[in-house]
């Protein structure tokens, strides 16, 4: 009897001692090589690995069929949860309904929501749209020609763009001259930069401002605009996203950059590995988190006025 007592204890000693299961998380970014995107995965991963877990950063490259297959391969790892950011929630949906049937909860970061995932953690695109096209139009005086840059693939871009129309079917002095849709995502950098460069050409000297529908692209006709021998003041350029290199820009008295809507990317990143722990690790019911399917955060507009104060630590 003792000997059974003695062994007992020490197996109790030994399951006490044994580590507890290393959560594993999977993190999938549909394109690193966007700013956005690499903010908001790699704030995830930073989260995440404060509590210990086990991370693995997968970037898709701007490619659907790598996507998809990075979801895929992400169930037959059997992680414990999966955070995409910025994904295709539609265009991925049999992926995302394996994922489901695999029992892996699945947190989106601006992508839309799914039936197959918990929720998505975004902004109100539809209310960053109105904020960023009202400011272009007022610091025109609401009348003379833009020029667009749009970006239809993304559910974000695609709001901030349709409510842009909406803005301009109120204010019939404001003209659309000129449109560009990105449509390559692997090699969006030089899509942007073909198209603008010929639309900005084909008008100068007859544009008084200029949408962008994310920030990457306004960098790219920013340095067009500048390289051109144009100044701050002369084309009023607004884009959505925010970030280090666009509060430089907004400061910056040879950048024509004007203004942004600042989407707290880190924040976004931060709290899906939030969600995920209370839901997956602490049980939490996901109502208690949110009463639909997504969790809203709030965006700041920045300009010449405060982006002193978005630019401090």
């Amino acid at each position: 009897m003792k000997k059974i007592v003695c062994s007992m204890t020490i197996l109790g000693a030994l399951t006490l001692a044994a580590p507890a299961h290393a959560f594993t998380l999977g993190i999938i970014a549909f394109q690193m090589s966007s700013e956005t995107h690499a903010r908001c995965a790699n704030a995830a991963a930073d989260e995440a690995k404060k509590k210990s877990w086990t991370v693995e950063v997968l970037n898709s490259g701007g490619s659907l069929p790598t996507h998809a297959a990075q979801i895929e391969d992400l169930i037959q790892k059997k992680v414990d949860a999966l955070i995409i950011c910025m994904g295709k929630p539609v265009e991925t949906d049999s992926q995302l309904a394996d994922a489901q049937k695999a029992g892996i909860p699945v947190v989106t970061a601006v992508a839309g929501a799914s039936p197959h995932t918990l929720f998505d953690v975004e902004v109100n695109e539809f209310q960053n749209g109105a904020v960023a096209a009202a400011y272009l139009l007022s610091k025109i005086d609401y009348r003379g020609n833009i020029l667009e840059e749009r970006f239809e693939q993304n559910v974000a871009t695609r709001e901030r763009d349709k409510v842009l129309d909406a803005v301009l079917s109120e204010n019939q002095a404001v003209k659309v001259i000129g449109v560009h849709t990105m449509a390559r995502t692997k090699t969006w950098q030089q899509d942007v930069r073909n198209g603008m460069h010929a639309l900005i050409l084909q008008n100068k000297g007859n544009v008084q401002g200029i949408w962008a529908s994310f920030d990457g692209q306004a960098y790219i006709i920013d340095d067009i605009l500048q390289a051109q021998g144009m100044k701050k003041g002369d084309v009023v350029l607004v884009s959505l996203d925010g970030g280090p290199e666009t509060y430089r820009r907004i400061k910056d008295p040879n950048s024509l950059l004007s203004a942004t809507v600042a989407i707290p990317f880190e924040q976004i990143g931060q709290t899906a590995v939030d969600a995920v722990d209370k839901i997956v690790v602490h049980h939490v019911p996901k109502q208690q988190l949110a009463s639909g399917p997504y969790i809203l955060l709030n965006a700041t507009l920045v300009d010449a006025s405060n982006v002193d104060t978005m630019m401090k630590p």
